[in-house]
């Protein structure tokens, strides 16, 4: 067997295991006929320390480039808008486009509950590893991609045509969907978004799903699957899966500046920060403060709203802790309540929350039912 055949063999050995092909054989096939080394082009970066350093195909050689490939592991390949190729040395800041790790592109496929003979429309092109594995699944003409970055567009088209994949490509904005080939079967979105947008609501056809990581500026997030019902609502619930994307470009944090301390109010805090350390806790977080970005520091947690300036830190105190807290919105206060109502419901996972949303692009995120507690999304 090829080594590159042998190698993808053993990816798929690897995701199977993780249950992703358990009601869908022909996805693991699939799998096992992807060439992902390909996706990744010449360079790709790995985290040293606090910094993107480029790696470089020339440099570690064929056979390690095809077992990094083979890896079920996300490689970034653009960190602040550089690709990796033309990087001249480690960068600091976010990714900004990457190479899903694979078991997860198994996974999103498997919630979305695609089958032989949907049309599926993918929010996030990327590298075209994902999409040539929908267009293998199902038939390159079911398929269309949307890609926010022309330059990325371009080399994932390039990929795409080197593996012998041609499914429909388009550059722009994946928050407007593409109604062209509309209506769709399943959505699929390999970035996160604050809130469902209304174009791929009217594009999805009623009965169809939408799949799609559900985050924010706190850079929390949750993977629900919701079903399109009549006349642009949906509904549905989060999986429970530890997924995290980048959000869409539209939807990513507006500029901070230097952060700097108010003293403001201080009073002792109802809740330990710490409850931001776990998945559900800091997703709840993000629902009761969604204007919020999120800061860790050595001592506490820092929430801080740019449009409106407000801030609040916390600080150990007397064996508890301290938070102060300025501005116009009382962030803290926000959390808190929102915090409080899930540990008053026994602090279940994320798998016990899910969501609605109606025509008039209200959108909100419940607790056990519609009728239990809630929580709006800013749509």
């Amino acid at each position: 067997m090829p080594m590159s055949s042998h190698c993808r063999k053993e990816l798929a050995d690897i995701i199977a295991s993780t249950g992703a092909f358990d009601d869908d054989p022909a996805l693991r096939a699939s799998f096992e006929r992807v060439p992902r080394e390909i996706f990744l082009g010449d360079a790709v970066y790995r985290l040293n320390g606090t910094t993107w350093e480029p790696l470089r195909r020339e440099d570690v050689g064929e056979e390690e480039w095809l077992r990094l490939a083979c890896t079920d592991q996300t490689w970034v390949t653009q960190v602040e808008g550089v690709d990796a190729r033309d990087a001249t040395g480690a960068l600091s800041g976010n990714p900004t486009s990457s190479s899903t790790l694979p078991s997860l592109v198994a996974r999103m496929v498997r919630v979305a509950g695609v089958r032989g003979g949907d049309t599926v429309l993918e929010i996030g092109t990327g590298t075209g590893y994902s999409t040539a594995i929908l267009a293998d699944r199902l038939g390159e003409a079911r398929v269309t991609s949307v890609e926010y970055d022309p330059g990325t567009a371009r080399r994932a088209a390039d990929h795409l045509n080197a593996a012998g994949y041609a499914p429909h490509l388009v550059v722009g904005d994946g928050l407007q969907g593409c109604k062209e080939h509309a209506e769709y079967d399943a959505l699929v979105a390999t970035c996160a978004v604050r809130h469902i947008p209304l174009p791929w609501l009217w594009q999805v056809r009623a009965g169809g799903s939408i799949t799609t990581a559900v985050g924010g500026w706190m850079l929390a997030s949750g993977l629900v699957r919701l079903v399109v019902g009549d006349g642009g609502s949906a509904s549905g619930r989060f999986t429970g899966d530890t997924v995290s994307y980048m959000l869409a470009r539209p939807h990513e944090r507006p500029p901070r500046p230097v952060f700097f301390r108010h003293g403001g109010d201080a009073r002792a805090s109802l809740v330990d920060p710490a409850v931001l350390e776990d998945w559900t806790g800091h997703f709840v977080a993000q629902l009761g403060a969604p204007s919020a970005e999120l800061m860790q520091t050595g001592d506490g947690v820092v929430l801080v709203d740019v449009a409106t300036g407000s801030q609040a830190w916390t600080e150990a105190a007397d064996g508890g802790w301290t938070v102060h807290q300025s501005g116009p919105l009382r962030l803290w206060d926000q959390v808190e309540a929102a915090v409080m109502t899930w540990q008053a419901a026994g602090s279940p996972g994320q798998s016990a929350f899910g969501m609605s949303v109606s025509p008039d692009c209200t959108q909100t995120v419940w607790l056990g039912s519609p009728e239990g507690p809630s929580w709006r999304l800013p749509c």
